[in-house]
């Protein structure tokens, strides 16, 4: 096991990292590939929240724009108007709130409104995206992404892609210290399914640890991707690595659930700091087995 040690500072949270943190994604979008929708409107939103709560997520990662493969961009306003009242709404609700995006005029707003991270796909390269969190107190997670949603996934090629996503990583954690970031902040992510087929998907899997600069916390995003339904036995799910724009919620959540936790686990077990899911409770309970083995090979667990 590799887990990292230390503390992440998180806006009003503190985490220890002596453990995975579950992250529950809350996506606001019509156009999901996974929710298809069903938490679009702000009532839906709302109400799942809570049961994210209720089933021990630590953070509810929040976003208004899609970014499977094929997904076109959103307009600033229409992500403002999906994204802040529910962060207004819920930001009383006790749990750690992070906002998915790229646009700094969403991340200055999220932030205003009492955000405690941001997740951002492009890594912070957009203009004003570093002067955005820079002398906030937020947690940030940069991403690594080759091309962009629309055409990420047309035939993505590396010499070396555990290499070529830890360089690029440490180029995006420099700009970040440079703009005045502390490393107690930053956390992350080799951005799994983002420009890569599935092998390089699962070879940045199995490598997880080589693909963070300088050991910083590793954030991690398989939940329901199709690079699970690519290797399992039967292709129910009708994925594969070019997205599946046209699943049904239904489809996507039953046949990549088993997948999705074991996922999890195994990124647990290379160290990964934050697991980010949709199905909290089974990646709990799944999460719950492997500490208790992880805790009584080291002499910890309690009788």
């Amino acid at each position: 096991m590799h887990q990292p040690h230390g503390t992440l500072r998180c806006g009003r949270f503190s985490f220890s990292l002596s453990h995975p943190i579950v992250m529950a994604i809350l996506n606001i979008t019509p156009d999901s590939f996974s929710d298809g929708g069903r938490f679009a409107t702000r009532d839906a939103a709302l109400r799942r929240a809570e049961a994210i709560v209720k089933e021990g997520a630590q953070i509810i990662d929040i976003g208004g724009e899609s970014t499977r493969p094929g997904a076109p961009a959103l307009s600033l306003g229409e992500e403002l108007d999906r994204v802040m009242p529910i962060i207004e709404a819920l930001h009383g609700s006790g749990i750690a709130l992070s906002i998915d995006t790229y646009k700094p005029e969403v991340m200055r707003a999220a932030l205003a409104a009492g955000a405690d991270m941001i997740n951002d796909i492009r890594g912070f390269s957009e203009d004003g995206a570093l002067e955005a969190v820079a002398k906030s107190e937020c947690a940030v997670c940069a991403m690594h992404m080759r091309g962009d949603p629309r055409t990420m996934q047309e035939a993505p090629e590396y010499q070396d892609v555990v290499t070529e996503v830890r360089e690029y990583l440490d180029r995006r954690v420099i700009a970040l210290e440079s703009a005045g970031v502390s490393r107690e902040r930053i956390v992350v992510d080799p951005g799994f399914g983002f420009g890569k087929t599935v092998e390089h998907n699962f070879r940045l899997l199995r490598e997880l640890p080589m693909t963070s600069p300088g050991g910083l916390p590793i954030l991690v995003g398989m939940s329901r991707k199709s690079m699970l339904a690519a290797v399992l036995p039967t292709q129910t799910a009708g994925a594969h690595e070019h997205g599946t724009a046209g699943d049904g919620h239904g489809d996507v959540a039953s046949t990549r659930l088993i997948a999705s936790v074991s996922a999890a686990v195994c990124a647990a077990e290379r160290g990964a700091a934050i697991i980010r899911v949709h199905d909290v409770a089974a990646t709990l309970e799944a999460l719950a087995v492997w500490r208790a083995m992880s805790d009584v090979s080291e002499g910890e667990i309690a009788e």
